[in-house]
């Protein structure tokens, strides 16, 4: 049996590479100028929208005996959930003593309702926008553009006007309907912008299957745009929980929303300002557009990189 050595053989151009040793770039270091500062940078930024966060949470655990020592950033002593309770079902919001639990149900009717019907429009109007060009689609665009940088403030007297004309001023069904018109705008171009970014020759072959407008609508761009469509919906839901003009203004004190409701409770001035109580009411304020963030929160960023910047 023959047992001579295994002769390799090394191409030229492989011989020259070993020669020449290592190539490409070289990695940097994980701690660098560079990184420090990036970092410190995300840091200081995160401690200054986290540190006021923990003094409401600490404080809103805490009873007025600690609270008055004036150890804000403390942690408390002895935890204690009666200022959460207080702040849902016992505070004074003017003449009504029942918390934020009122306030909230109303915050959840005006917002479901809307957040639906602004959405369901707009999507429509993109979708017509981006695949079907009708006779003055372009003025209708510009229309609506121009609508999302009017200010506010400009419309809210023509509004009381029409909401009080159509009988509807003071109600829930008119707070809905400002919050469907004022999302119109933006959903709108966002919505269009995503249909613009899909490929055009699915809307091509459907049209040649003999799909009609709404059948591509269902059965090809709703499947498509969930990114957006959670876009839109973080969006409505945080602006529309988070009013307090609008629900000020075209509400009634038994329809207030949850906003106004808090407003009232930390601006009493009857009686021992109660900081835990206040601080607990604006954190059960706030919960619901953080936990719908925090649910969907890839598929917004997801929706904002395929259609907020297109188009």
């Amino acid at each position: 049996m023959d047992k001579s050595p295994i002769l390799t053989v090394v191409q030229p151009a492989a011989v020259d590479r070993l020669r020449a040793g290592p190539q490409g770039k070289r990695p940097r270091p994980a701690i660098s100028g560079r990184n420090v500062m990036l970092y410190g940078a995300l840091g200081l930024a995160a401690l200054y929208y986290l540190l006021p966060l923990y003094v409401m949470v600490v404080t809103s655990l805490k009873g007025m005996p600690e609270i008055r020592l004036g150890n804000i950033f403390s942690p408390p002593m002895e935890i204690t959930f009666e200022p959460w309770v207080k702040a849902w079902a016992e505070a004074c919001t003017g003449l009504n003593c029942d918390g934020l639990s009122r306030g909230f149900w109303n915050s959840v009717k005006i917002m479901v309702p809307s957040v639906i019907l602004s959405i369901a429009i707009a999507s429509v109007n993109g979708y017509a926008l981006a695949n079907w060009r009708f006779k003055g689609a372009d003025l209708f665009f510009t229309i609506l553009i121009v609508g999302a940088f009017i200010p506010y403030q400009v419309m809210i007297y023509p509004l009381v006007i029409v909401l009080r004309e159509l009988g509807i001023y003071g109600t829930l069904s008119g707070l809905i309907l400002v919050h469907s018109i004022f999302g119109m705008p933006i959903l709108t171009l966002l919505f269009r912008n995503y249909f613009v970014s899909l490929p055009e020759e699915l809307f091509k072959a459907a049209r040649i299957d003999g799909a009609g407008f709404w059948q591509i609508y269902f059965r090809i761009m709703l499947p498509m745009s969930l990114p957006i469509f959670v876009v839109a919906m973080i969006l409505q839901v945080t602006g529309i929980w988070n009013d307090f003009l609008f629900g000020v203004v075209f509400t009634r004190p038994e329809n207030y929303p949850m906003t106004v409701q808090l407003n009232n409770i930390v601006n009493s001035v009857q009686g021992v300002k109660e900081y835990n109580v206040n601080m607990a009411a604006t954190l059960l304020s706030g919960a619901v557009p953080l936990i719908v963030y925090f649910v969907s929160g890839r598929l917004f960023v997801r929706g904002i990189a395929a259609g907020a910047v297109k188009g």
